[in-house]
């Protein structure tokens, strides 16, 4: 796994430089999202687990949080669509930034929150019990919530993205007129617009690794330490395989654990791809797919871990 970390994070490093695509590969990789799209719907009305996950993604939608992650987050792209941040041009690459971190931050709260309340509250609120009594056993229930989840994190991410990319082409014509340009093409600001879509991507693939860990976790703790484990991981695991692969740990010691570490997390800073939307390059296809391949294997690592724990769980 930490071999896998260190060849995507080279690849990226090498995708940011190149920036090379294809246009074959592109419309394979549109297949496949319609694809994944299309499992999904046959997954939720054709399985017993995929009933569970209909009645977690229609209550967790009717949550306030989800109304009040919506607005804020949408407020907030709106927001910083108008405020100038002063960077000599660049104000579109600033918009690109936060709009990405935004939609991460809310997809992840939004996730953490509803595995909580979805798995930890209903066990200890006996819930469980009685869903569990009906022809529908533990692993049908856990892979039930979390996919369940991922509709819930799609149903959110997926508007903010269009808003995001509406603001996007809005901005550089706005940008234009306020620097007394021509205003530009329509497919000049279209590119901009394409730059970002891969971005958005691999933050969905980012918030569905962290959403399988919560959801193992949310089968032994309570809300708060799931959602404090999960902000903890997502800042170590970020930071530790790109301190390992830079070579700056001398102590053998604090080496091995910061292998050991960068090892078992997921390594999200693969997901990262602030430096090609601040240069502008293109993220090609390949990366996207081996960045899927890594969060699929990932997932179904974690959500065995909550098989596991989830099966000795006891519930009475």
């Amino acid at each position: 796994m930490f071999n896998t970390t260190l060849n995507l994070l080279a690849f990226a490093e090498k995708a940011v430089t190149t920036g090379k695509e294809s246009g074959n590969e592109w419309y394979t990789s549109i297949a496949v999202t319609v694809l994944f799209f299309l499992g999904l719907i046959i997954f939720c009305y054709t399985t017993r687990a995929g009933i569970i996950a209909r009645a977690t993604t229609k209550e967790s939608i009717r949550q306030p949080i989800f109304i009040l992650l919506l607005g804020i987050g949408t407020v907030l792209l709106v927001i910083n669509t108008f405020v100038p941040f002063f960077t000599m041009g660049d104000d579109v690459k600033m918009l690109k930034e936060c709009g990405l971190s935004t939609i991460l931050i809310s997809g992840l709260l939004l996730a953490v929150w509803t595995a909580s309340t979805g798995i930890a509250s209903e066990i200890e609120g006996k819930t469980t019990m009685t869903l569990l009594s009906k022809p529908i056993n533990r692993r049908q229930f856990i892979v039930g919530k979390y996919i369940g989840i991922m509709n819930t994190v799609l149903a959110l991410i997926i508007p903010m993205s269009i808003a995001l990319c509406l603001l996007v082409f809005y901005k550089v014509g706005y940008d234009a007129r306020e620097s007394a340009k021509d205003l530009p093409e329509y497919i000049s600001r279209m590119a901009s617009v394409y730059q970002m879509l891969p971005s958005l991507a691999l933050i969905s693939m980012e918030i569905f690794v962290l959403t399988a860990i919560s959801v193992a976790i949310s089968t032994q703790v309570p809300m708060i330490v799931n959602i404090v484990t999960i902000f903890t991981i997502f800042v170590i695991a970020h930071l530790t395989p790109v301190v390992v692969q830079s070579g700056k740990l001398k102590m053998e010691f604090v080496s091995f654990m910061a292998q050991l570490i960068a090892a078992l997390l997921p390594s999200l800073e693969t997901y990262n791809m602030s430096t090609a939307v601040s240069t502008d390059a293109a993220i090609p296809p390949e990366y996207l797919g081996l960045s899927a391949l890594y969060s699929l294997t990932y997932c179904i690592i974690a959500i065995l871990f909550a098989f596991v724990l989830f099966e000795d769980r006891d519930l009475a």
